[in-house]
């Protein structure tokens, strides 16, 4: 299935084609590579050709942001009730993946429905949008676990600008694997689970992580801290060259034999401006009580 997300007013992917994409970030205009967008574009329109930011790939590796205009070193973004820090980063991104809408919507939904205490676990948690929306839905409590310290406390100042402050969020600076494996042995027990792994990373320690090396036995250890009556698991990847089938596979022969419940997988991706085609942005696979 393909979710696409299509609610922002923050947002708006303007165009993409030629290996690039055209986004407005509010009132910023950013020029970003992005591998999926193969298809042609006209690239001559003004806003292609004077966006107020342009990153630049290097045939090195990397690449550069080129600014047309003096930005702020961050602005604000929101999303329904939440807001969201923005910075160009030194590795093209902006500190939010606006494409995940859909997922936090889903989530949002979900522990606002259950009638009960939900506990969530958001894994490989990034500057925390997923955080977020789980933590202003009413989830009882949301554990925050990234290996990245610099990410953690941009999730913190996500926090306090959507005005979660009272929520109950605790942030984990720590490799996911080994922290999901002591919090089984502390019996801790989490209703919701969520996972966003890299394709490659490394832990505070040096723990290596590949995606497909390590995902399914990521799945087994988090089977061991899910509650009885669990509300869903979620897994969202932009590892090149593995499908949605296999994370739906995956949640099919794990979650499902145990829980019984619903497994579905796809694309997330965001509508284009100009021409209303769908820039494909990663897959997710999840599981839901029915």
């Amino acid at each position: 299935m393909l979710r696409i997300s299509n609610e922002w007013q923050d947002y708006e992917c303007l165009d993409a084609g030629n290996g690039e994409k055209l986004e407005r970030w509010k009132d910023v205009i950013l020029r970003r590579p992005d591998p999926q967008a193969m298809w042609p574009t006209n690239q001559g329109e003004k806003l292609w050709k004077h966006p107020d930011g342009h990153y630049f790939r290097s045939n090195q590796g990397g690449g550069h942001w080129e600014f047309l205009k003096q930005l702020p070193e961050y602005w604000t973004v929101s999303y329904k009730n939440l807001t969201f820090k923005v910075s160009p980063t030194n590795f093209k991104h902006t500190g939010l993946f606006p494409e995940q809408a859909t997922n936090w919507d889903f989530m949002m939904e979900k522990i606002k429905k259950a009638n009960r205490p939900i506990k969530v676990l958001n894994l490989f948690a990034y500057t925390g949008g997923a955080t977020m929306a789980c933590a202003a839905a009413g989830a009882e409590e949301v554990v925050h676990v990234d290996a990245a310290k610099g990410m953690v406390e941009w999730a913190k100042e996500n926090m306090q600008l959507s005005h979660l402050e009272d929520c109950h969020i605790r942030f984990i600076v720590d490799d996911c694997l080994k922290f999901v494996e002591r919090e089984a042995r502390r019996g801790r027990k989490y209703d919701a689970i969520i996972m966003d792994p890299p394709s490659y990373g490394r832990g505070p320690n040096g723990e290596v992580w590949k995606f497909e090396h390590n995902i399914y036995h990521l799945i087994m250890a988090c089977m061991n801290i899910l509650s009885n009556q669990p509300l869903f698991f979620l897994i969202n990847s932009y590892t090149t060259g593995i499908s949605s089938t296999v994370l739906y596979n995956i949640l099919k022969t794990t979650l499902e034999p145990n829980y019984g419940g619903v497994v579905d997988a796809g694309e997330v991706g965001l509508s284009i401006t100009k021409n209303k085609m769908i820039l494909p942005c990663g897959i997710y696979g999840r599981w839901q009580d029915e």
